[in-house]
């Protein structure tokens, strides 16, 4: 019994080591939220790279923290799987609008008066699914760091 609570402790260290570096590698890809106002195809088309790439290293990130979660509790575990599927669904769905948006750079000019419905329209959906990942990806790592806290930093403690 002893021999199995000292395995797991040392598989929540294991864990929590790679965890640790994963998140330094999706930090280091500086990813923004904020919206700018450029026009560009090629500006579009860099963001839309430079998203697929840290949201790619964010799922990895996602995975990872799931297994660490999965060791202690099962069912929180589970809950948190479900968050990172919604996260990629939110996640495809801002590409897809940055995809548009990099066909038709001009809708993102707020000070053009003369734009279309269309274009106001996908200027929003654009905000609106930038924000959602946004905040969605913050109340996944508030939900993490708090199960962490509440369950894993004591046995990760005890090495």
């Amino acid at each position: 019994m002893n021999d199995e609570i000292e395995k797991v402790k040392e598989i929540i260290s294991e864990n929590s080591d790679v965890l640790a570096k994963l998140g330094k590698e999706l930090s280091a890809i500086h990813f923004s939220y904020k919206i700018t106002e450029n026009s560009t195809e090629l500006f579009w088309q860099n963001r839309i790279n430079e998203f697929k790439k840290y949201y790619e290293k964010g799922k990895e990130y996602y995975i990872q923290a799931h297994e660490l979660m999965n060791l202690k509790n099962k069912e929180q575990a589970g809950l948190f799987l479900l968050r990172i599927s919604k996260f990629s669904q939110m996640a495809l769905k801002f590409i897809a609008n940055m995809e548009e948006v990099k066909n038709n750079p001009s809708v993102i000019k707020l000070k053009d008066k003369q734009q279309s419905k269309w274009s106001k329209e996908l200027r929003e959906r654009l905000v609106e699914s930038n924000n959602a990942c946004f905040q969605y990806e913050t109340d996944m790592n508030k939900f993490f760091r708090e199960f962490y806290e509440t369950s894993l930093k004591d046995i990760k403690k005890q090495d």
